[in-house]
C-alpha cells in the first residue's frame, strides 16, 4: 500500500516535533546536570569540610557507577524503548533531588548522588537514540552536530553561572534548581510521547536507508574514539581538580579562575560548530591522532602554564581537541551499528571510565604521594601516553582515507 499523501506530512511533522522535544530535553538536561554535579563538590567541601582527596575520591566513585549504569542503560534502552527508558531515568533522578534537602548526613547525600546518576546514565543514551533513530549517514551526521551543540552551549552556560546562582540562593539549590529542570523535562517527554502520529504505519514514510555503509575498518575507528573519548575525560577531571592551584600560581581571583578555567567549554562548543558544518574528518584516523596529540598537549601547557599568555591559548587547543574526540566517539558509536541505544551506553560508559580513573589517579597520588603536588598530573599525563600509544597501534593499517 502506498503511503498517504494525506497522512504522510502529518506523520513526518509529528516525528519533527517529536525529534525537537528530544533535543530541548537535552539541553535541559545538560544544564540540570552539570549544575549538580559540578558544583556538588563546592556543597561538599562548604558543608562537610571535603578536601581535594575527599572529592576526587568521590568524584572516582560517581565516575564509576556512571560508567556501569550507563552500560546498563545502553541496553536498557535497547530493551525497554528509547522513551521508556529516558521517561525511567528522568523520573528517578526527579526522585532523588527531592530528597535531597531533607538529607543532612554525608553519607545519605552520596546515596543520592548515585541515584542521581544511575538515573542520568538512563538518560543520555536514550536521547542520544531518540534524535538519530531511523537516519542516514547524512543525517546523522546532522544530529549529531547539533546534539552536540545543544548539550555543549547550555552545559557551559551552566558551568559559567551556576556558582553566582547557587551563591545568591544558597547551596539548597544545589538539589532544587536541577530538579525544578529535570520536572519540565519530564513533562516535555511525556508530551512528546503523546504527540500526535499517523493513525497507520502504513501510511508512515519509508525508513530511511544509510546512503552509504561505513567502511570495513568503520569497527576500528569505533575502537579508537571509545579509547580516546575516556582519556580525554581523564583530562577534563584533572583539569578541574588542579585548576586551583593553576589560579593561585597565576595570582588568579576565583571568578577570574572560574572565567579562565570555562574557556575550554566554550572552545569545545566552538569546534562542535564546525565539525557539524563539515563532514571531511569521518574516517580520517590523522584528525583523531592528531587531535589526541593536541588534547595532550593543551593539557600539559594549561596546568604548568606560567601566564595566561599560555593558559588561555593552550585551554583552547585543549577545547577544540575535546570536540573532535567526543564527535568522533559519538559519530561512529551511531553510525556503526543499528543498536544504537546500545553503542550510545558503550560511549557514556567510556565518558564514565574517564570520569572515574582521572580522579582516582589524583587521589592515590595525593594519598602515596602528598609531597608531590603534580603527582596527579604526572599520573594521568602517563595515561595520556599509554592511550595515545594505543590509539596509534589500532588505527587502521593501509587506509587511504587516513
Amino acid at each position: 500500500m502506498a503511503p498517504s499523501p494525506i497522512h504522510q506530512p502529518d506523520g513526518k511533522r509529528a516525528r519533527q516535533r517529536r525529534v525537537a522535544v528530544y533535543y530541548t530535553v537535552a539541553g535541559l538536561n545538560s544544564f540540570a546536570t552539570v549544575l549538580y554535579f559540578y558544583y556538588l563538590y563546592f556543597f561538599t567541601r562548604e558543608t562537610f569540610g571535603f578536601e581535594n582527596r575527599h572529592n576526587l575520591w568521590l568524584a572516582a566513585l560517581q565516575g564509576g557507577v556512571y560508567a556501569l549504569g550507563s552500560w546498563l542503560g545502553g541496553k536498557a534502552a535497547e530493551r525497554l524503548g528509547y522513551h521508556r527508558c529516558l521517561v525511567t531515568g528522568l523520573a528517578t533522578m526527579a526522585l532523588a533531588l527531592a530528597a535531597g534537602p531533607t538529607v543532612q548526613a554525608v553519607a545519605g547525600h552520596v546515596v543520592l548522588m548515585t541515584v542521581v546518576t544511575l538515573g542520568m546514565a538512563c538518560t543520555w543514551p536514550a536521547l542520544e537514540a531518540l534524535v538519530n533513530e531511523g537516519r542516514d549517514r547524512h543525517g546523522i551526521h546532522h544530529s549529531v552536530g547539533l546534539y552536540n551543540l545543544v548539550w555543549a552551549s547550555t552545559g557551559a552556560v551552566a558551568y559559567f553561572v551556576g556558582g553566582a546562582l547557587l551563591q545568591q540562593m544558597g547551596m539548597g539549590a544545589l538539589y532544587k534548581l536541577p530538579l525544578l529542570l529535570v520536572l519540565v523535562e519530564l513533562a516535555l517527554a511525556l508530551l512528546a510521547r503523546e504527540a500526535p502520529q499517523a493513525p497507520d504505519s502504513a501510511h508512515d514514510p519509508p525508513r530511511a536507508e544509510p546512503a552509504t555503509s561505513p567502511p570495513p575498518e568503520g569497527q576500528r575507528f569505533l575502537h579508537m574514539a571509545w579509547l580516546a573519548n575516556p582519556a580525554a575525560y581523564m583530562a577534563i577531571q584533572t583539569l578541574i581538580a588542579v585548576m586551583p592551584e593553576v589560579a593561585a600560581r597565576l595570582g588568579l581571583s576565583t571568578a577570574e579562575a572560574g572565567l579562565c578555567g570555562s574557556v575550554w567549554c566554550f572552545a569545545r562548543l566552538g569546534a562542535f560548530g564546525l565539525l557539524w558544518r563539515w563532514s571531511g574528518w569521518h574516517y580520517r584516523s590523522a584528525w583523531l591522532l592528531g587531535s589526541f596529540l593536541v588534547l595532550t598537549l593543551g593539557f600539559l601547557l594549561t596546568v604548568l602554564a606560567p601566564s595566561l599568555l599560555v593558559l588561555i591559548p593552550a585551554q583552547i587547543g585543549f577545547g577544540a581537541a575535546l570536540g573532535l574526540i567526543y564527535s568522533s566517539s559519538l559519530f561512529y558509536s551511531m553510525d556503526a551499528g543499528e543498536t544504537k541505544g546500545e553503542h550510545g551506553g558503550f560511549h557514556e560508559a567510556a565518558i564514565g571510565l574517564g570520569n572515574m580513573t582521572g580522579p582516582l589517579v589524583g587521589a592515590l597520588a595525593l594519598q602515596l604521594t602528598p609531597q608531590i603536588p603534580q603527582s596527579g598530573t604526572v599520573g594521568v599525563t602517563l595515561l595520556l601516553a599509554a592511550c595515545g600509544w594505543g590509539l596509534w597501534s589500532i588505527r587502521p593499517r593501509d587506509n587511504p582515507s587516513s
